[in-house]
């Protein structure tokens, strides 16, 4: 823990014994010298990781600050009820008992004129969200240091949390005048710790009356500016970083912030020249033209985009942020050639050669090489990519239908990713769906959910197993299990929309779920697809087709291509019906429902 004292010299070695986790000094005893009866600590913040993670915000601000910052560095005379208050607050702190240690140092504050007991019981209070606690003892500790910054800073974030808005703008005010240089940061830091609460109105209202009191502070527009574009008022962000902007012409974060504001608006041309202007005040500044790239890949000029990227490798080579983007926009634009180009460049360096090995492989499984896919996915030994080439190896493996290997690299991907076995699971309940050892999936599945009760995903999975199955009771429990809990679910409310308008005859339920799903998710392709399927089995066959032709447009997936196929039949329209099932077969000759559509329609 981080309540490790040194600070006792006068105590009995058989209680410095107790202080566990410390090393006792020599120790004299009480009369052999008066002056030793002293603090000489250098108090050390709780720990904090032992709170949850959802409290991590909350941490106190505490900015590292030189001895000499400090003042009242001279040891205090204490009493030995003072040290018995310590000495419980310690061992209090040891055992994560911080009401108790809080308690017994806000005592010893009070009772002995030295600021670092102040200080260490307003960090815990704060810790521990106690704002009154906390606010009495940032009082005692500015009385005794009026110009310490960090209680300054704790003071604010308490009287912020407090809801009280003049100490608030007192305390930043004062900040303001001791640490100008620091202010943004400062600020920044405030708004991490308090997080998203109730109290933004409140942060914003004592910034507008920080503005008023300093109105040539380029920091607070620039901070209004963000907080206006966290909460979406794009208008008021403008005003301000223009605002910050005209004071501070040259400000690089506010340059960003004002480009990225005009992204989030959708006006691209103002971001590009925005980052334009920039660029020509930054010419070296290479985040400038990194961004400008990325605006103009939004903006849908990839041609542009490239010439960026080109441009920035001409001047510095080994930039392998802005080569790997490159080869990403590449990729995305079907030029694989180019992509390969850039990606073989960059497996060569350890830092990028997990990236690089990962999309090389994919290029490789996409050329029909599957040896050399598997090469490449095995180059990846490391970094965020290892796990995602790990699997993508097994499920090619699955599709040339080498089950035994596919199955030995699930094995080892077990022992070696303990901590993604929920991924490894679905991928072995999948190894034994795509060979219909459908009984197998759903034992996987069940005995995984029999350890993780709940778990969304294996929920979803043994759903769609039952399905195929022909469970459909097993398939309709565990998608509204999932919904009991996810009601916003919309690949739930479309599996069982479209599993309910497909197999059934139940329109009403299928429709309601359909519509919630779309509602969430109105672009979405196979949700399109299956409400138009849901209209086909109503017989509303022109609604159907819009649905069906929209979604295909957008997604070109074989069982889409067949439903918009079934429907055009429906309509009259066979000769287009049959060029589509054409090209859709092309991309997909193995598919059980296109074959079974074949033999259906087209038999004759």
């Amino acid at each position: 823990m981080g309540f490790c004292v040194r600070m006792f010299k006068l105590l009995p070695i058989v209680v410095l014994g107790l202080l566990m986790g410390c090393s006792p000094e020599v120790v004299k005893p009480p009369e052999a010298d008066e002056s030793a009866n002293k603090i000489e600590s250098e108090s050390s913040a709780p720990n904090l990781q032992k709170k949850s993670d959802s409290d991590k915000n909350q941490a106190p601000l505490v900015k590292k600050v030189d001895k000499k910052e400090t003042k009242n560095d001279k040891p205090t005379a204490i009493d030995s009820k003072v040290l018995y208050l310590l000495l419980t607050a310690e061992l209090a702190g040891q055992r994560n008992q911080y009401d108790v240690a809080l308690e017994s140092y806000m005592q010893a504050a009070n009772q002995v004129d030295d600021v670092r007991l102040a200080e260490r019981a307003a960090k815990i209070a704060l810790f521990m969200q106690e704002n009154t606690k906390a606010d009495e003892a940032v009082h005692l500790w500015l009385k005794h240091d009026s110009g310490n910054i960090n209680a300054h800073t704790l003071a604010a974030l308490t009287a912020l949390r407090a809801g009280q808005k003049k100490a608030a703008i007192d305390h930043l005010q004062t900040l303001l005048k001791l640490d100008p240089a620091g202010f943004e940061a400062t600020l920044l830091e405030l708004l991490k710790s308090l997080g998203e609460t109730e109290k933004t109105s409140l942060v914003v209202s004592v910034l507008d009356e920080l503005a008023v009191k300093n109105p040539d502070q380029a920091v607070i527009y620039f901070v209004q500016g963000l907080l206006a574009m966290q909460a979406k008022n794009y208008p008021a962000a403008d005003a301000k970083l223009q605002r910050a902007l005209t004071l501070q012409p040259s400000w690089d974060k506010a340059l960003v912030a004002q480009a990225q504001l005009a992204v989030l608006m959708g006006e691209f041309d103002k971001a590009e020249r925005y980052l334009r202007d920039a660029i020509v005040k930054f010419p070296e500044d290479l985040k400038f033209k990194r961004m400008l790239a990325q605006t103009l890949i939004k903006a849908g000029k990839f041609q542009v985009a490239i010439a960026v990227y080109q441009e920035i490798l001409k001047a510095h080579p080994d930039d392998g942020d802005s080569a790997f983007s490159l080869a990403l926009l590449h990729l995305q634009l079907q030029q694989d050639a180019e992509a390969k180009k850039y990606l073989e460049m960059l497996s060569s360096r350890p830092e990028w050669s997990g990236q690089a090995g990962f999309y090389l492989g994919k290029l490789a499984a996409k050329e029909g090489d599957l040896k050399k896919a598997l090469i490449w996915f095995d180059s990846v030994t490391g970094g965020p990519f290892e796990m995602e080439a790990a699997l993508t190896a097994v499920s090619l493996l699955m599709e040339e239908q080498r089950y035994q290997e596919a199955l030995d690299r699930l094995d080892r991907i077990q022992v070696k990713f303990p901590q993604q076995r929920v991924r490894v699971l679905a991928m072995r309940a999948e190894f034994y769906n795509e060979q219909k050892q459908f009984a197998k999936a759903y034992k996987v599945l069940s005995d995984a959910l029999i350890e993780m009760p709940g778990q969304k995903e294996f929920l979803y999975t043994r759903s769609l197993v039952a399905e195929r199955m022909g469970n459909l009771v097993g398939m309709e429990k565990d998608l509204k299990e999932i919904l009991k809990t996810h009601p916003d679910d919309a690949a739930a409310l479309n599996a069982l929309g479209y599993t309910l308008a497909n197999k059934t005859q139940r329109y009403v339920e299928a429709e309601k779920y359909l519509k919630k799903a779309m509602t969430l998710q109105p672009d979405t392709a196979v949700i399109m697809d299956s409400y138009g399927w849901l209209l086909y089995k109503q017989g509303k066959y022109d609604e159907a087709r819009n649905y069906l032709q929209r979604a295909y447009e957008k997604q070109a997936e074989s069982e889409i291509g067949g439903h918009l196929v079934e429907v055009l039949w429906k309509l009259g329209n066979k000769h287009e019906a049959t060029e589509l099932f054409e090209k859709v077969l092309k991309t997909d000759p193995k598919d059980d429902y296109l074959l079974e559509l074949k033999q259906r329609l087209f038999a004759n």
